[in-house]
């Protein structure tokens, strides 16, 4: 990456300040752009959700996964459900997606509750055989009573797909063209009759252009978390053990000796997963880390969302420079860096990924999703929202220490960084986090069709950038429909 004026301006940047020059490009189509990242971490698109309790759970896991990024469970879950989580996402299909399933003397009530938990919007009826008798979706549920059996308000005899039609050479081409055919947009997926998973006609079209990330065993890949305080080995063997496919060593200041001695730790037991660590924002943090075991390093402290860092200690640094300055260092020592925090928009990613981060992770702006573990909430006016908190936040610390003496606890809250609550409202027009990955990735891949690149690295290589006003970012806006 080089400025468009020859050298970097005297002060560091966001990625407000900045912008991609395009240049003479023989890419003639986004398709050519190969996303994959060369982090050795085995995403086939350059996103990590990041471990934060209101974002990263077994759902956004899995749908993830199956689109090549990867989540990260937090260090807050207890190690036993961790292992659940990681054994559940390794489960699941590459190509189906899990469907939501309820008796037929369940209640319009119980489907209400459940519909949210996945984008698809439609739940499977079955018998206790997990035999589809029907479908049910929310406009199935509208003006009945709440505790009428789903039995009377199911679509019966509903569209069914063979998983071996499915997963067969072409079964994709003819999913969708079955489903298109039928006008339907959802139909559950049975192996010898008994349901599988679920098929969407925008989830063929995802399957087609996605690679998943898959572990050496075709399996969906999953990270977590563990903090550097305590027994620090005993919980990454344990991570280690329940399969994790990459483990995170987390803190929000990373250049501590604290997080140096839990790296040694970690590489004491050789583990045979990448090991991340962080976070740093500038060179000498990720020489410290790399040199004491870390394969990527995370970047950023305060730009987060969720995150009252700067504002509560001036501590921090403006991320597009960090990320810059960071991934020159690690590449000088054949390691990687993730750019974590601050990101608004694709562009933000795209411009991490031209500043030399192998991935980009995205926090709150995952957690306003259907996948995200909350509950699906409702506002003064009618809008649906899910709510988010930082991970340095007295809610997060309450939990955190939720063993600890009430005194201890109480002491700790009082040192908070971060929202407790803050509403994420859902995107009418992208409610589930594949919209926003379809958004994502598909900004990205036109960054690079104008930069001339093919892949990041060259993405990395060729990317010019320049340095603009508040009002050059505020043109680049797009005006409300109307004006």
């Amino acid at each position: 990456m080089r400025f468009l004026d020859g050298s970097a301006p005297g002060h560091d940047l966001t990625y407000n300040d900045v912008f991609l020059v395009p240049g003479r490009s023989g890419v003639a189509s986004r398709t050519e752009v190969d996303l994959r990242t060369d982090d050795g971490v085995g995403t086939t698109v350059p996103v990590v959700v990041a471990n934060m309790t209101a974002v990263a759970g077994r759902r956004m896991a899995e749908t993830v996964a199956r689109r090549g990024g990867l989540a990260v469970i937090p260090q807050d879950v207890p190690l036993d459900v961790v292992a659940e989580v990681v054994a559940w996402v390794k489960a699941r299909s590459t190509v189906l997606e899990t469907p939501i399933v309820a008796a037929p003397e369940d209640r319009v009530v119980d489907a209400l509750h459940l519909l949210p938990k996945r984008a698809h919007g439609a739940l499977v009826v079955v018998d206790a055989e997990r035999r589809p008798l029907g479908v049910v979706t929310a406009s199935d549920c509208e003006g009945v009573d709440r505790f009428t059996s789903l039995a009377s308000v199911m679509s019966t005899s509903p569209l069914v797909l063979d998983v071996e039609d499915v997963e067969a050479q072409g079964g994709l081409d003819r999913a969708f063209s079955v489903l298109d055919g039928a006008r339907r947009s959802f139909a559950p997926v049975v192996r010898d009759g008994v349901l599988a998973g679920a098929m969407t006609r925008l989830g063929c079209v995802r399957s087609a252009l996605y690679a998943p990330a898959v572990d050496a065993a075709g399996r969906l890949r999953v990270g977590a978390a563990v903090g550097v305080t305590g027994d620090v080995a005993g919980s990454a063997a344990a991570l280690l053990d329940a399969g994790v496919d990459v483990l995170v060593v987390d803190t929000a200041h990373g250049h501590q000796e604290r997080m140096v001695d839990a790296l040694r730790a970690v590489r004491a037991l050789d583990p045979q997963v990448p090991v991340v660590a962080g976070n740093v924002v500038t060179a000498e943090g990720v020489r410290d880390l790399v040199g004491a075991g870390a394969d990527v390093v995370k970047v950023g402290v305060g730009p987060g969302a969720m995150c009252t860092t700067r504002m509560m200690t001036g501590v921090g640094r403006p991320q597009f420079s960090a990320v810059l300055e960071c991934a020159a260092a690690a590449r000088e020592l054949g390691a990687s860096v993730w750019a974590d925090g601050g990101v608004r928009h694709p562009r933000d990613l795209a411009l991490a990924l031209a500043a030399g981060a192998s991935s980009v992770m995205v926090g709150s702006w995952f957690a306003g999703t259907h996948e995200s573990p909350g509950d699906l909430l409702v506002d003064e006016r009618g809008r649906s929202y899910k709510e988010s908190f930082g991970m340095a936040s007295k809610r997060a610390v309450a939990h955190r220490t939720r063993e600890e003496s009430p005194l201890e606890r109480a002491r700790k809250a009082l040192f908070e960084e971060g929202i407790s609550s803050s509403r994420m409202m859902l995107d009418p027009a992208r409610p589930g986090v594949e919209d926003l990955l379809d958004s994502i990735t598909s900004g990205i891949r036109s960054a690079c069709t104008y930069a001339g690149a093919r892949t990041l690295p060259e993405l990395h290589e060729r990317a010019v950038v320049g340095v603009q006003s508040p009002s050059g970012y505020e043109e680049g806006r797009p005006l409300p429909s109307g004006w």
